[in-house]
């Protein structure tokens, strides 16, 4: 019930609503503080997790716990400014007037400031139209809207959060006690007395959900479990919800401008918070929407009234229905049907329409009816995955290459005998063989195929793989590359089928494909590896060879040279032997001739080639007439130099 001020017949001071108002905005205002706190320290707190340690459980609690927070400080708010309205009109304020001269005449303003005086209005005009509070709603919804749009990762891996985690959850049941506190105080107002409190309380329940919530996935929070974490994510929609929501009416709330003649109405109402009680009555929610905002009352259309009275009925009748058509089954052209009558099997059913008893006394187990498979021996992990098909005229996929050297996810390794010689061994090859079954198309080998064989894969590859490690025993490597491979695959196949029949199994070989028989790809990087080692070996044996000739080439120089040099040497000596003897032949002759003559000639020629190229210094007494002969030792200084000396010799000076 909204009132207008300028009726008459209503006193606002004899309604309670009105009366409580003071002190309804003023509690409104403490729990306004309270929550906003909390949701900022909370999204800081998160905002710091988030840096050391992004992508972790801390971020998803913290964020949906603060913008749940954020939501309720947005409501309280938001019925704050109507609590306000109703305490100004109880009380309307006292104006003051400003006889100041601070007023400036408009003709004395230039053009900048009368633009900005006419802008500055503007803003102020639509603020009070629209009303500032409805601002504060948006911001503080968009800002809890946006925080959870930032941490919403449902990859999250499981975390151990340890003692911190459980003193986190008992801080978060602490506030979720408290919260519960004031949702039922506020549950518990009168709609005369406090018309806002049924949906503050709703939207409290919104962020004791969330907090709740958030605490028992710090509880049960492990490394193993899952769970918490995507849960701690999930949680993030209530919020969410209502902050979208919220949003959305403030929007809403920009075409109708305010009157403050007339009461205003609590903005920050949510349907979706409404749906938050038990028994949940989602219909009833709507209802009563229906009638407080549009006047249509949904009891008094007899079209709904009936349908409420049929409803359970009529649904009675279609799960009747429905049940009894449990019993119709369509069989598709490419199988065929094993009727089950009470858990036995009655009849095969061909394809096409058959009635029987309804489920859970008659059931149809779904068989194959001739579809053809194609089952490699061995398979590779990587190869389960889905391979997208490459384009016809592109290069050929990987799994086309033949050679050996590759390593195929089809191949399965294989020991067969094998001789050197008198001595026998075994080696691994590589093959590829492939099985083309269906189950067969009797009525009994549909019954074998489905009751005698869980896995049809399965049982056939085991079997395969026994045959062929029997079969390929006794053959070696040259009787596999040199045989007839459809002579082989042949006998492969007879003898997977003779084994298969003995088991019952229902399942017909229509074909046995070996692909490739080869050496084990690592014997490809082997071989390559010794052709290399013969290649290295016999360059270096070539190398060597060449190192060798040019060493015996370069000693068969030096012997050379030598020989040479030593021939030369005896040449040399000999010379010098025979003309040193010719010399004393003379000489002995010349002495036996002259004899003294000869002797002091001798003496003269060596000294005269002694003295060659000395330097000399003669004295004589008679030189210096009445002197005698003085020599300067003034150059014979230490240290003498001979040539310094011998100069200073040559030229004597006297005292």
């Amino acid at each position: 019930m909204r009132v207008d001020l300028d009726d008459e017949g209503v006193t606002p001071a004899s309604l309670p609503r009105f009366q409580r108002a003071v002190i309804q905005s003023r509690r409104l205002s403490r729990l306004t503080y309270l929550t906003g706190a909390a949701g900022v320290i909370g999204l800081v707190v998160s905002l710091f997790v988030d840096l050391f340690s992004p992508n972790s459980l801390w971020t998803a609690v913290l964020t949906n716990s603060a913008a749940s927070l954020l939501v309720l400080a947005a409501a309280l708010q938001s019925a704050q400014v109507v609590s306000q309205w109703r305490a100004r009109v109880i009380a309307p304020p006292v104006p003051v007037r400003d006889d100041g001269d601070a007023v400036v005449n408009g003709d004395e303003q230039g053009w900048y400031d009368r633009l900005l005086g006419r802008i500055g209005g503007a803003g102020t005009s639509m603020v009070g139209q629209v009303g500032l509070p409805v601002f504060w709603l948006a911001g503080w919804a968009l800002l809890s809207l946006i925080s959870i749009g930032l941490i919403w990762n449902l990859t999250l891996a499981g975390s151990n959060v340890g003692l911190l985690g459980n003193v986190t959850g008992g801080l978060l049941l602490l506030m979720c006690f408290a919260l519960l506190v004031l949702e039922r105080q506020l549950a518990n107002e009168t709609e005369a007395s406090w018309p806002e409190a049924v949906q503050l309380a709703q939207l409290t329940r919104v962020a004791i959900g969330t907090l709740l919530v958030a605490a028992f996935c710090l509880f049960f929070s492990s490394f193993d479990r899952v769970w918490p974490a995507r849960l701690a994510v999930l949680i993030g929609l209530l919020p969410g919800l209502v902050a979208a929501e919220l949003v959305i009416r403030a929007l809403l709330s920009i075409f109708s401008p305010r009157n403050e003649q007339l009461e205003p109405r609590l903005i920050a109402s949510s349907f979706v918070a409404g749906l938050l009680r038990w028994p949940p009555r989602p219909l009833l929610a709507l209802q009563t929407e229906l009638h407080n905002r549009f006047g249509i009352d949904l009891r008094q259309i007899w079209a709904f009234t009936y349908m409420r009275r049929a409803f359970l009925p009529v649904l009675a009748v279609i799960l009747g229905l429905g049940w009894l058509l449990s019993g119709v089954h369509e069989i598709p052209m490419q199988g065929r049907g094993i009727y089950e009558r009470f858990g036995k099997p009655v009849e095969i059913l061909q394809p096409g329409l058959h009635a029987g008893l309804p489920w859970p006394f008659g059931t149809v187990l779904a068989v194959e009816n001739g579809v053809v498979h194609e089952l490699a021996t061995s398979v590779s992990e990587g190869a389960a995955a889905e391979q997208t098909l490459d384009p016809a005229e592109g290069p050929p996929p990987a799994v086309a290459n033949r050679l050996w050297d590759a390593t195929h996810i089809n191949d399965k390794s294989q020991v067969i005998a094998s001789g050197s010689g008198d001595k026998q061994s075994f080696q691994i090859v590589n093959m590829d063989v492939r099985f083309v079954y269906r189950i067969g198309l009797t009525d009994e080998a549909a019954l074998a195929a489905t009751y005698n064989s869980a896995d049809i894969p399965s049982l056939i590859r085991s079997t395969a793989s026994r045959i062929l490690v029997h079969d390929f025993a006794s053959r070696t490597l040259d009787e596999l590359l040199g045989e007839q491979r459809n002579d082989l695959a042949a006998d492969i196949g007879d003898a997977v089928q003779r084994d298969l029949k003995k088991l019952n199994s229902g399942v017909e070989i229509l074909a046995t494909v070996v692909e490739s028989i080869h050496p084990p790809a690592g014997a490809a990087n082997a071989y390559h590896a010794v052709q290399a080692a013969q290649i290295s070996a016999q360059a270096l044996i070539a190398r060597e060879r060449g190192a060798a000739a040019d060493q015996a080439n370069l000693a068969q120089l030096h012997a050379s040279m030598a020989g040479d040099q030593a021939a030369a040497n005896s040449r040399e000596v000999m010379a010098t032997a025979q003309g040193a003897d010719l010399r004393f032949g003379a000489e002995q002759q010349a002495y036996a001739k002259a004899g003294q003559a000869f002797l002091l000639e001798q003496y003269l020629s060596q000294l005269t080639a002694g003295l060659l190229h000395a330097k000399l210094l003669v004295l004589d007494h008679r030189l210096g007439g009445t002197s005698a002969p003085t020599i300067d030792l003034r150059s014979f200084t230490l240290p003498v130099d001979p040539a310094t000396s011998s100069q200073s010799a040559e030229q004597p000076s006297a005292e």
